[in-house]
């Protein structure tokens, strides 16, 4: 025997071992045992009773993709190979499908190399697109794009998978690049390119993509191609454009379940359920998922009754119908039900026991959410973070950073969900940390991220932070979106950046009531009250409606400008025109305009008809006007129902000290003191914060704990004396003339 065959047969017994061994068998080659016609071929093979030509085997492999046996194809294309003998690109195929459907990435990376090797993935572009398929369907991008610029030739396959891989993974932008390069090589889409790409425009900023996309179907005409039809629908739902989805739903000439079932769904998620009903009863033939959509959709709208009613009336349920209805009690409030519910429930997945969490959180029932979590076989990211984002909503921070830091896998949700609680709850220091850890450990913020992480670079005054955000958000191309936007006009407002403010304003390209509001409140925050009355005038001029927050940014500007007429005109018209009930924020706004004006009596007379309590703001916005005005009379009074509210609020005591301090009634001042004295409230310590080369550094009264602490109060003297000396000099020079 030749030492090739020695070797080709010391490689098929251990091919076949592995084989035996896969199928649960504890024998050795023996003849005691069945084999199959495959096993019985390569044991002849080993015998040397005959030859297997590499057509041969290419089947056998195919036979063995075929029966969901993918360890064992890849062990024979492993043994076959080093015989020299190669299997065709049909067998490479297949093995890559079995790669698909086992989800094995690793496995399918071997085979590529085993392809290079034998120079098909240079040669054979069939070869090429069912790579490109395997990691595109595996969320491989990267390898998928490596595998698409190495082909030396492209057909439209080629270039419709690469467009599907990146529209179906959020890439838009890029499958819309790729989309623009294949029709300039000349190649001409088909109704699977262009289905392709319609998922990839599925926002309000890509919507003009996605209508050019169907301008170019009209005029290849695919327009009555009920699966691009489908896609159309879709893409114009998720881009919240109903009227074009319906448009389109409405003149397709035939329609399948998946065009009924994406209308419907549109309808149902936008707010049109009686329309979607219409729909899903003339619908000619309903599957599971048509019925999930219409419980889903009464839920989201509040009402599930309806949605229980459509439950209770399926022929036939998936875990998808139980999931649907369990979610929607749990975020109607109904969490008994949801429990009751999901104690029936024939078979639980990870997205039942979440509900059951995400709902039980929503309901402030921590303690039953975490029984739910713990007794979870497999957590996933979404159950972690719906426990952290419970623990954050209730100010348990160190069990929310406890269970962030226990998190085996976190993702940019999770991530958002604690800087958010920071700075949220005034942890604005704790924000920006975790902001950068994020950034280290290499996830990528999304647009609630930013918008999260502003607010703490505001709280802070911390602009050179807020700056390097701000180049963040350009790189990753969220400058335009609509929250981040507003979030940016407020960081700068609120860092005294107006004129910064103003530029990120001008840039949004859609600007909606959240837009205008912070920039009218970032001009009211820094004293540019007319500035403010104009762009509110401006808004009302674009046909955009104001909100409640919108008239809190008007009335403030108006309080900071003393703007009294112009003040009552707009709390009347937010209530006349607008239809707004004042919130105790509005009459709050009100009585400071009125107090800061010097009409004490009637900003007095707003708190004593307001329909609402008065709270410890209202008031204290009075005392603060009685101390302008040295109104003592009021102020006691005033005084007098924030002690009731407040007794611990050591301001109220310091405020009205100041009051009488500066009427020289030192006795009353004593009384004060003593009161504060016997409640034992306690002035809680002043803090400021200053940004060094971006690092902020905040500062107690009387604050010890700085390394540099002595050269720091050393500074402070200087600028103390130099301050006073600069006073006397000037008074000295008033005398003098």
């Amino acid at each position: 025997m030749t030492q090739p065959l020695r070797k080709f047969r010391k490689n098929m017994i251990l091919f076949t071992d592995t084989l035996l061994s896969f199928r649960g068998t504890n024998c050795i080659l023996a003849t005691s045992f069945r084999t199959s016609d495959l096993e019985r071929e390569y044991i002849a093979i080993i015998n040397g009773e005959t030859v297997t030509s590499g057509i041969a085997i290419s089947e056998d492999v195919k036979t063995v993709c075929n029966q969901g046996q993918l360890k064992e194809s890849l062990k024979l294309s492993h043994v076959v190979d080093q015989q020299g003998i190669y299997v065709d690109c049909a067998a490479y195929a297949s093995i890559l499908h079995d790669c698909v459907y086992n989800k094995s990435l690793p496995e399918g990376k071997l085979v590529h190399a085993h392809i290079i090797k034998t120079g098909f993935a240079l040669e054979e572009t069939f070869l090429g697109n069912r790579l490109l398929t395997m990691y595109a369907k595996l969320r491989s991008l990267l390898d998928a794009r490596i595998v698409f610029d190495r082909m030396p030739e492209r057909d439209v396959i080629s270039w419709t998978v690469m467009i599907a891989a990146y529209a179906r993974h959020g890439q838009g932008e890029e499958a819309w690049t790729v989309f623009g390069q294949m029709k300039r090589t000349g190649l001409r889409p088909n109704q699977f390119t262009y289905a392709s790409i319609l998922p990839g425009c599925t926002n309000m900023a890509a919507l003009r993509w996605g209508k050019q996309v169907h301008e170019e179907i009209i005029k290849n005409g695919f327009r009555c191609n009920v699966f691009i039809g489908s896609a159309l629908v879709d893409m114009y739902v998720k881009c919240r454009s109903i009227e074009d989805a319906r448009k389109v739903f409405d003149e397709m000439p035939e329609r399948d379940v998946v065009s009924w079932t994406s209308m419907i769904a549109g309808l149902a998620q936008n707010g049109h359920i009686d329309e979607a009903r219409e729909l899903f009863q003339r619908m000619p033939e309903r599957n599971m998922v048509s019925w999930n959509v219409m419980i889903a959709g009464y839920a989201q709208n509040g009402n599930v009754n309806e949605a229980s009613m459509f439950f209770l009336k399926m022929p036939k349920r998936d875990v998808v119908s139980w999931n649907a209805m369990i979610t929607g009690y749990a975020q109607n409030g109904c969490i008994e039900k949801a429990m009751a519910l999901f104690q029936k429930m024939p078979e639980k997945d990870v997205i039942s026991w979440n509900a059951m969490i995400t709902g039980c959180v929503e309901s402030g029932n921590l303690d039953e959410a975490l029984k739910f979590f713990q007794k979870m076989a497999e957590r996933t990211v979404i159950s972690w973070t719906a426990m952290i984002s419970g623990y954050v909503q209730h100010g348990l921070f160190d069990e929310a950073l406890k269970l962030f830091q226990e998190m085996p896998e976190r993702n940019v949700v999770s991530w958002t969900t604690m800087i958010a609680g920071y700075a949220q709850n005034g942890y604005f220091d704790e924000a920006l940390k975790l902001f950068r850890q994020m950034q280290l450990a290499g996830v990528k913020p999304n647009s609630d991220t930013f918008s999260s992480v502003l607010p703490a670079c505001a709280g802070l005054v911390a602009l050179e932070h807020g700056k390097e955000v701000h180049k963040d958000i350009i790189r990753s191309e969220f400058q335009s979106h609509v929250f981040v936007g507003s979030a940016l006009v407020d960081m700068y407002a609120k860092c005294g950046r107006i004129d910064d403010a103003c530029k990120v304003f001008d840039k949004i390209l859609k600007q909606d009531v959240i837009v205008w509001t912070a920039m009218i409140v970032g001009y009211a925050l820094n004293g540019f009250g007319k500035d403010a009355i104009k762009l509110f005038e401006q808004m009302q001029h674009s046909d955009m409606n104001p909100d409640r927050v919108t008239f809190i940014g008007v009335l403030s500007a108006c309080c900071h400008s003393g703007l009294v007429e112009i003040g009552w005109h707009y709390f009347s018209c937010m209530t006349q025109v607008y239809h707004i009930t004042p919130t105790i924020e509005h009459y709050s706004c009100m009585v400071d305009l009125l107090g800061r004006a010097g009409l004490l009596n009637e900003a007095q007379d707003i708190i004593i008809k307001m329909p609402l309590k008065p709270n410890t703001s209202i008031w204290a916005s009075l005392l603060s006007a009685c101390r302008i005005h040295s109104n003592i009379e009021l102020a006691e009074c005033v005084a007098k129902h924030l002690f009731e509210l407040d007794p611990e609020n050591a301001a109220v005591y310091v405020l009205l000290s100041n009051i009488y301090a500066a009427a020289g009634r030192w006795d009353d001042i004593k009384i004060v003191r003593k009161a504060m004295k016997d409640k034992m409230v306690k002035m809680k310590p002043g803090c400021s914060s200053i940004e060094v080369n971006k690092q902020v550094y905040a500062f107690l009264v009387g604050d010890q704990s700085h390394l540099q602490k002595e050269k720091i109060y050393q500074k402070l003297e200087n600028i103390v004396w130099t301050d006073e000396r600069s006073k006397t000099c000037a008074r000295h020079k008033f005398c003098a003339t």
